[in-house]
């Protein structure tokens, strides 16, 4: 199990080159409304609807409490993408859904502020974030959905090595209205490659 750390301590989870992950807090509302207010509408297209309070205080500690809650399950890790320069938030990645057993697998999604798109956060996110899935929480298959016209998304995961697998039809409400996805994978390299089905009528 993964701990979730001491309030109030902004840890650095996952570092890289430019940016780190860390896990948020509740001091981190009014930068973080801040952003997501001023990057709303380049958000809102990919993203479901969202609350009428989703930028209030109140809201934003529901969510804290929720995370708290999913760490401590180890069934989700949410992230604040942060640079290391000054340690302004530029956005968020998740590895959520984490199912364990025969599946160990999990699910990503992410966001990034309007004014620091298109300069390679996002790609070096996703990249920290599979290491993090990969060797830290030690799963062996990684999904990420996107729609199908969000090409800036495609393109950052297949750089990131994830491989198209298959169309989901209605697959998620996004912005009020159930939208078609691409499903991508990727699959821990640590685990060799995928055994092939055995065609019919091959001599075992």
């Amino acid at each position: 199990m993964i701990a979730f750390p001491f309030r109030g301590t902004r840890q650095r989870i996952v570092s890289g080159e430019s940016i780190y992950l860390r896990y948020p807090e509740l001091a981190d509302h009014s930068e973080w409304a801040a952003l997501r207010s001023e990057s709303e509408s380049f958000l809102r297209p990919w993203e479901p609807a969202w609350p009428s309070d989703d930028l209030q205080r109140s809201a934003f500690r529901g969510r804290i409490r929720r995370y708290q809650q999913e760490i401590s399950a180890g069934t989700g890790y949410p992230f604040f993408i942060c640079s290391k320069d000054d340690d302004t938030i530029l956005g968020g990645i998740t590895l959520g859904n984490v199912r364990r057993g025969v599946s160990q697998s999990g699910q990503i999604g992410y966001w990034i502020g309007v004014r620091h798109k298109g300069n390679g956060v996002m790609s070096e996110a996703l990249k920290l974030m599979c290491g993090f899935a990969f060797s830290t929480c030690g799963l062996h298959r990684l999904e990420a959905a996107c729609i199908p016209d969000n090409t800036r998304s495609i393109r950052i995961l297949e750089k990131a090595g994830f491989a198209r697998e298959g169309y989901l039809r209605s697959y998620l409400k996004i912005n009020g209205i159930w939208r078609d996805h691409v499903l991508y994978a990727q699959i821990n390299p640590r685990h060799g490659r995928a055994n092939t089905p055995q065609k019919q009528g091959e001599a075992v």
